[in-house]
């Protein structure tokens, strides 16, 4: 059974049009999920070590006003174009699309006011609830009335996040959720100790600015190759790498199947991330930079966490040989990203 509750989180400042937000609880036997109206945040996130207690295990902050001050998406739903797309340009039927640059010469997570940045209309559901919102047309210049649904549901040990939209005009949609995980505990001093693996032959290798060159590149016998567990610090150091923030290539079809997995040898805590979709970004939270303040007065530094974002292939909006990224009128976009949390 899943208990859901609701409450008052806090207000918007009046500039941001004051509007009330709210923190929704899901509540299983093994994990405890509180998401907010604002950007669908999941704001933090229980589960049980082997010796039974329950930690929180995603970065974020006790109150509203972290959220709504400049911070590194922690927790949220980001569109309505997830990660980068070059010099924030794309054509679509012969127009010409510009876009807000907010990370250097590309736009990032749909521009300067994202999904992440606003008030979503929640339904409360017997095991979840769903967020609802219109983003208008030329909302952050993007065509098209979007609607969206974001429905997270718990069952057992298990969160579900479904995403649904449709459009008034082509747009390119790609929706995912920004979670930075530590399955220490949040507040702990980096995830050297966990063991990754994400079923990922192929990746895309980057430029300067972080977007795809074009070539999906074979993991096989580089520091790509994360088939089997590696435990991350070690792996770093082997490879001479600074941290991951790559896509990695997933088998390209709708149905649901295995993406990655993470577990904390020391405490037990494990999860997998089971999606729809063709990619996965693996974040190691390179830019944390121990500047932000979050949970229990806490600072995040650089390697303090990781983020699995299941998603559509950056730029691929700019990319004819990535998969389609675009959401004509009459198609519906579905896509369903499944975390399962155990003790190994």
């Amino acid at each position: 059974m899943t208990a859901v509750t609701r409450e008052v989180f806090g207000r918007m400042p009046p500039e941001e049009g004051g509007g009330e937000v709210e923190k929704f609880t899901l509540r299983s036997d093994s994990v405890k999920v509180e998401i907010l109206s604002l950007g669908c945040i999941i704001a933090a996130l229980e589960t049980r070590g082997r010796d039974g207690v329950f930690s929180d295990v995603v970065l974020g902050f006790d109150t509203l006003e972290g959220y709504t001050r400049k911070h590194p998406f922690f927790g949220a739903v980001v569109g309505r174009v997830a990660n980068r797309i070059a010099k924030g340009r794309f054509t679509v039927h012969g127009q010409d699309y510009q876009l807000f640059l907010n990370n250097g010469p590309n736009s990032l997570h749909g521009g300067a006011k994202g999904f992440d940045k606003v008030l979503w209309s929640p339904q409360v559901l017997p095991n979840g609830v769903c967020f609802f919102r219109l983003s208008p047309d030329g909302e952050e210049s993007y065509p098209g009335d979007l609607q969206v649904w974001v429905t997270y549901t718990l069952n057992g040990e298990e969160l579900a996040i479904n995403y649904r939209a449709q459009t008034s005009k082509t747009t390119p949609i790609n929706l995912t959720n920004h979670a930075y995980f530590n399955l220490a505990g949040q507040g702990s001093r980096d995830i050297y100790d966990h063991e990754i693996s994400i079923e990922a032959d192929s990746y895309l290798p980057v430029d300067s600015t972080k977007i795809p060159t074009g070539e999906v590149a074979a993991v096989q016998g580089t520091g790509f190759d994360l088939r089997q567990p590696v435990e991350l610090g070690k792996h770093l150091q082997k490879f001479g790498l600074d941290g991951f923030d790559h896509n990695f290539c997933l088998q390209q079809e709708q149905a649901r199947h295995l993406a990655a997995r993470a577990r904390h040898p020391p405490t037990g805590r494990a999860m997998e991330v089971h999606t729809t979709q063709p990619g996965i970004q693996f974040y190691t939270g390179n830019n944390l930079d121990g500047s932000v303040k979050g949970k229990g007065a806490v600072v995040y530094p650089k390697h303090s966490a990781f983020c699995l974002e299941t998603q559509n292939w950056p730029d691929a909006v700019n990319k004819p040989h990535f998969p389609n990224t675009l959401l004509h009128p009459g198609e519906e976009y579905n896509h369903t990203t499944w975390l399962v949390f155990n003790t190994a």
